[in-house]
């Protein structure tokens, strides 16, 4: 007998709702920002937070292993870049100790997400269960 796989939507993804949670405090943060701070720092933070689900949804979107490999890669590495800027808002004093560990302990559970992601593509290619 041979078993279904099982279909999860990328709603139920846990690394997808993850980063989009992780882009909902990171838009919060940037909404209190004054123009300048926006300019400097906050467009750059936005955009990098943003791109982790973005990549994250592209690649559950394509059909082929190392096409997803490759954007949950570029996911795993904007993820990387929010942290530098998100390091930088509370090293500068925008934003709280209270914000930066939400952000950072989000940021930890994306990680992992993401490494199970990959990983599962690599054992899928390899045909491992």
């Amino acid at each position: 007998m041979q078993e279904t796989a099982t279909y999860i939507s990328i709603e139920n993804l846990d690394a997808y709702k993850l980063a989009r949670e992780y882009s909902r405090i990171a838009w919060q943060v940037y909404e209190l920002m004054d123009w300048q701070t926006k300019k400097i720092m906050g467009d750059q933070t936005i955009s990098s937070v943003d791109s982790v689900g973005a990549n994250i949804a592209e690649g559950y979107g394509r059909f082929h292993y190392l096409d997803k490999i490759k954007f949950y890669y570029n996911a795993r590495g904007s993820l990387i870049e929010s942290k530098h800027w998100i390091d930088l808002l509370c090293e500068r004093k925008i934003i709280n100790d209270v914000q930066h560990n939400t952000l950072t302990e989000l940021y930890k559970r994306i990680s992992t997400c993401l490494n199970g992601l990959i990983k599962s593509q690599y054992m899928k290619k390899n045909n491992q269960p």
